[in-house]
């Protein structure tokens, strides 16, 4: 099983607690992790099923890029967080 975990920032808008989902690529796991909470892709995908820009994702603590390319593969115990990037000033 794969853990994808939503930081705090993202979880304020929509609740969703860490999961355990089925290993596959990237897509897969995300597509899976929305199951729990549908509405968080549209914070964390565009409409073409990218990455958004103020959304950051890393697996297995380095961040993947390119945030158009889905396709890496997720193994059994990898570790997927998804951060919303923060700005200020």
């Amino acid at each position: 099983m794969v853990s994808v975990e939503f930081a705090p920032s993202l979880q304020r808008h929509k609740p969703c607690p860490q999961q355990q989902v089925g290993s596959g690529n990237l897509a897969q796991v995300l597509r899976d992790s929305f199951v729990a909470e549908p509405a968080l892709r549209h914070y964390v995908l565009d409409d073409q099923g990218h990455i958004r820009k103020h959304v950051a994702v890393f697996v297995n603590q380095t961040m993947h890029l390119p945030r158009d390319r889905l396709d890496r593969p997720i193994a059994d115990g990898d570790k997927v967080l998804v951060i919303q990037c923060l700005t200020g000033g």
